[in-house]
């Protein structure tokens, strides 16, 4: 069989979100659908996968929802099944900040991929990424500045620490498929920047719409699903796993590395996480974008 998958989120006033998680639940189950979905009173957040008449069913389902008629989704396939449950959580917040930011109200400018290389070619951009740093490891774009995060509400720090919105006046960010990036660009115009730019639909439309003889990408991009990372056309990257022990992503060289250890750990947790402390580099990896 082969799958499709879908990711997808959308930041929009969902009050009643608590009433949704059952019969949202109930309609995967009957479909056979997998996949991660959150909800919260400030909009949705997920990545599923079933046939392509079952994801294009709950899709249509879900653009059912006030505000949500146009559900920013992006498609992609794979012949190995990428989930191997149905999850529906309730949550205070999409995704966290640490700090109170609304990007209902304001968020900074998308600009679409065919645009993506003329502005981060400009020298006056400061191009941030706003994923992890096991993220950023197997791939990102050229010049981008890695804030060295393992938790997302980390960012808030390094712009605390690097950047002055009175000397850098133009910032663009992206995330694997927009909505970190789109939550931080509301706390970057709070925060005062005057020009906040991000990259809409994130790596995932980048690397669906710009041929590789035309990008500015280099690497893979890290996926929150058991394909661990694609490449330019969305490509699953063969070469690419992940460590069972902290699930950092793993090239071949990492698995020479003299602390890995087949099936238990890789050079990275055995090394660089202190051992008291949580090695799985996101707590819940299938609900992030």
């Amino acid at each position: 069989m082969t799958w499709k998958i879908a990711a997808f989120y959308k930041f929009f006033p969902l009050p009643d979100y608590k009433n949704r998680q059952n019969s949202l639940k109930r309609f995967m189950a009957a479909r056979d659908i997998c996949g991660t979905i959150l909800l919260s009173s400030e909009g949705i957040n997920g990545t599923i996968a079933g046939s392509e008449e079952a994801t294009d069913e709950l899709i249509a389902y879900l653009c059912k929802y006030p505000g949500f008629a146009e559900l920013d989704v992006k498609y992609s396939y794979t012949e190995d099944k990428p989930f191997a449950r149905i999850k529906v959580k309730l949550k205070n917040e999409l995704i966290s900040l640490g700090v109170p930011v609304d990007p209902n109200k304001q968020v900074g400018t998308y600009v679409k991929p065919e645009d993506w290389n003329a502005l981060i070619s400009d020298p006056d951009v400061i191009l941030v990424d706003a994923r992890n740093d096991y993220e950023y490891y197997i791939g990102h774009f050229h010049g981008a500045e890695d804030p060295h995060t393992r938790k997302f509400r980390q960012i808030t720090e390094y712009t605390e620490e690097r950047l002055d919105p009175a000397r850098h006046k133009k910032i663009a960010t992206y995330c694997t498929g927009g909505i970190r990036c789109e939550k931080y660009t509301s706390y970057l115009k709070e925060k005062g920047f005057e020009e906040v730019y991000h990259l809409e639909g994130g790596i995932l439309a980048y690397l669906e719409h710009i041929p590789e003889k035309d990008s500015m990408w280099e690497g893979s991009c890290y996926v929150f699903d058991d394909r661990i990372a694609v490449r330019h056309g969305l490509e699953v990257d063969e070469e690419t796993g992940a460590c069972p022990g902290c699930g950092h992503p793993l090239y071949t060289k990492d698995r020479n590395h003299p602390d890995y250890i087949l099936g238990k750990q890789c050079g990275y947790c055995a090394t660089a996480i202190p051992s008291n402390a949580d090695k799985r580099p996101s707590a819940d990896r299938y609900s992030q974008q």
